[in-house]
């Protein structure tokens, strides 16, 4: 059995550390997206329309804008405003504090900057909870959200929030949009680009270094971004580690079995 000494030997051996990150990691840190925490936030989506967690909720075609922004504003509140960095991403920033490090993650909840990963080395390539975009793309631009979003939970009554303040594109004035890449018109903004140069840089210069990939709760729902890549990367380089740990399915090629570490468990026990 893999153990934790053995990540941490691999780690330090290591010239460089990639983590990938899925919602795996999130769900081990202890963020809910059904159970306790829907029913007592959102009984009324499961009561009229059947739901029964936050994300297949997000998909509710709304009859209004008030409605959906009363969703929207109280889930990305949980989300990304409650609460601090979680304890898992402090205990997993000590292990690779004192190495080069990079981060790239499908997350959009911010825990990494939260709990004080340098955000030079990190690439939230799916976008974060924290910024809104013109629902129909007029520019590159984000806009950072916190202002609103607070506004409106405070502000929700009856599941709607007051028609003043559905959030407006200031530049063309449609209404605004999560920055979540759900379809073509996610907005990869200058702060996006900047990240995927950073992180494209850093896999460059140390392709064929002691480079150990860290995937951490990636399932296969979007396994291009980070799974895929990552045990391609491993194959092409012979001094590359790949770990996997997830819960569900960790799932490890026989071409880099001999580079690799499967570990079907909770994040949290090793971590």
């Amino acid at each position: 059995m893999f153990t934790k000494e053995e990540l941490i030997k691999l780690i330090n051996d290591a010239d460089a550390v990639v983590i990938g990150a899925g919602a795996g990691l999130s769900s081990a840190a202890g963020f809910e997206y059904g159970g306790k925490t829907f029913m007592d936030n959102f009984k009324y989506m499961y009561d009229e329309y059947g739901y029964q967690d936050m994300y297949s909720a997000g998909f509710h075609d709304f009859d209004t804008e008030e409605e959906k922004w009363a969703y929207w504003s109280k889930m990305i509140y949980l989300n990304r405003y409650k609460f601090g960095a979680k304890d898992l991403y402090k205990r997993l920033l000590k292990l690779v504090l004192n190495k080069d490090y990079f981060v790239i993650t499908t997350n959009v909840d911010h825990q990494f900057q939260l709990a004080g990963f340098d955000k030079t080395r990190l690439f939230y390539m799916q976008g974060d909870y924290g910024l809104f975009q013109c629902s129909k793309p007029c520019s590159k631009e984000t806009y950072d959200n916190k202002e609103y979003v607070l506004k409106m939970v405070e502000q929700i009554k009856d599941n709607k929030i007051p028609s003043s303040l559905i959030p407006k594109c200031p530049k063309c004035g449609r209404v605004m949009t999560t920055n979540l890449r759900c379809d073509d018109t996610f907005v990869e903004d200058i702060g996006w680009h900047n990240a995927k140069h950073r992180y494209d840089e850093f896999i460059l210069k140390n392709k064929d270094k002691k480079i150990l990939f860290l995937e951490l709760g990636v399932g296969f729902s979007t396994p291009v971004w980070i799974k895929y890549p990552f045990m391609q990367m491993t194959y092409q380089n012979k001094n590359a580690k790949y770990i996997c740990i997830d819960y569900s399915n960790p799932y490890v090629p026989n071409e880099i079995k001999n580079q690799s570490y499967s570990v079907k468990d909770n994040i949290e026990k090793y971590i």
